[in-house]
């Protein structure tokens, strides 16, 4: 039976029309090209903000560009992050077979929901994916950049970074798969108090130090933490691409969110 999720935000975060849309995110990839062009190898894993397009997109664009290179090989992308809406333990996966945007359907990945699942931790959960903007959001940019592929998105609840770190090595593979973690950093500072903030978390992914990361340093923490847990296991290298916030991109500087944007690749002296 085919059940589509159909989006939640469209129209809100970002727009509803199809070509709109399209007119938006190609304008945020061009911008961020022209700041850094693509190049091979790209990415394993990106870390990206979540927030609607005018306030975060330009920064999302910075690490969804690097992956321009890998259309027609990355065929996976494991999607994670918080569940804004809805309170639950573990990690939770839809049971739909595709979710949709204005840009089309993306089929989700039916043998990585079977091997989540046996994951003690993993639950099917469609609530915690129905309203969910955090995973939403990244599905414009990933079908402009990669055309077509499946994706297995993973809403975080009340897990641990182990539980996340254990989720991921379960559908880390190859070059196929791409893993994307949607997380915005600190909510409601001043734009100093949250410039400040921001930078020390920055500096803690960069040195792929997970424990460093304080509770307000980013709200979908949680997933942050797993990435690096994994991507030391993997000898993944982590660059900031972007740091802002909603006081450089589209809101006032007395209560902002801050945005980032990482990409980590493989180290000249590791492995994948």
């Amino acid at each position: 039976m085919v059940t589509v999720r159909p989006p939640a935000v469209a129209g809100s975060f970002y727009p509803a029309d199809a070509h709109a849309l399209r007119e938006v995110v190609g304008e945020y990839l061009g911008k961020a090209r022209e700041g850094c062009a693509p190049k091979d190898p790209w990415p394993k894993a990106l870390i990206v903000p979540h927030a609607g397009y005018m306030y975060s997109g330009p920064v999302a664009a910075n690490a969804f560009v690097l992956l321009e290179p890998s259309r027609g090989v990355v065929q996976r992308v494991v999607l994670a992050g918080p569940s804004h809406h809805v309170p639950f333990d573990g990690l939770a996966v839809p049971s739909n077979t595709a979710f949709e945007t204005p840009l089309g359907r993306v089929q989700i990945d039916e043998s990585a929901r079977r091997l989540l699942l046996d994951l003690p931790f993993v639950d099917i959960l469609d609530d915690a994916h129905h309203w969910e903007h955090a995973l939403e959001v990244q599905l414009p940019f990933l079908q402009e950049v990669l055309g077509v592929f499946t994706v297995m998105p993973i809403a975080i609840g009340r897990a641990s970074p182990q539980h996340v770190a254990e989720a991921l090595e379960t559908l880390w593979g190859g070059d196929e798969t791409v893993v994307v973690i949607s997380s915005d950093l600190s909510h409601y500072y001043d734009y100093d108090t949250a410039k400040r903030i921001d930078a020390a978390t920055a500096r803690s992914i960069e040195a792929l130090e997970p424990e460093r990361i304080e509770h307000e340093g980013a709200c979908g923490r949680i997933g942050v933490q797993g990435l690096l847990g994994a991507a030391r296991r993997h000898s993944l290298v982590a660059s900031t691409l972007d740091l802002r916030s909603s006081g450089d991109t589209a809101g006032g500087r007395d209560e902002v969110v801050g945005y980032g944007a990482w990409a980590f690749t493989v180290s000249k002296n590791g492995s994948p």
